[in-house]
């Protein structure tokens, strides 16, 4: 056998050694204590108000080579805000699974997470800022957070000020028909734009 071939052979399995480690580990990791149990969401509407849709299409996050699916217009216009300030402010490296926006998953722990089933809530890396686990945030981290809410004029809430918390999500906080969510999309186009 030759050198290269072995040093190959070697480092495939290192490789593959690693990859199932790491899914072991994520598979394995323990619940968070006093997290309440998934139940399944019946209502037609989530807990913001917004009707529950069976499908939305992914919307490309300028600048990010992410995408998410969120409902198109005024929420995808201010979720995608969020993401964007999330990325080029506190991003870092991104991974499958980073970024997550509608599902048809009706199983949800806490019932703003139903939000997901209207296409107006977003989580940004929800691996790392699971359901009940807070202080997951460096302080500049959390001032370019509430930079970002403050831009939003009240239009979103972060599961930062939820309970039970979830720093990963952030989700449309005002009913359909509010006009403030056209108010401040247009405020964060022009933003965008100029």
């Amino acid at each position: 056998m030759s050198r290269r071939r072995a040093l190959a052979g070697g480092a495939g399995v290192f490789g593959g050694a690693l990859l199932g480690t790491r899914g072991a580990a994520a598979q394995s990791a323990p619940a968070v204590k006093g997290a309440p149990a998934a139940r399944e969401w019946t209502a037609a509407h989530t807990q913001n108000g917004w009707p529950v849709v069976p499908e939305v299409a992914p919307i490309w996050v300028q600048g990010s080579g992410l995408a998410v699916s969120v409902l198109p217009g005024d929420v995808a216009a201010v979720l995608l805000h969020c993401v964007r300030r999330y990325c080029y402010r506190a991003g870092g490296r991104w991974h499958d699974g980073d970024l997550r926006g509608h599902t048809t998953d009706r199983a949800v722990a806490a019932e703003y997470e139903s939000n997901h089933l209207s296409g107006t809530a977003i989580a940004i890396r929800p691996s790392c800022y699971p359901l009940g686990i807070g202080g997951g945030f460096f302080g500049h981290e959390l001032a370019v957070i509430r930079d970002v809410l403050a831009e939003c004029e009240g239009v979103v809430r972060w599961g930062g000020d939820l309970r039970p918390v979830k720093e990963s999500h952030f989700q449309i906080d005002v009913p359909p028909g509010d006009p403030r969510l056209g108010a401040v999309a247009e405020k964060l186009r022009g933003l965008r734009v100029g």
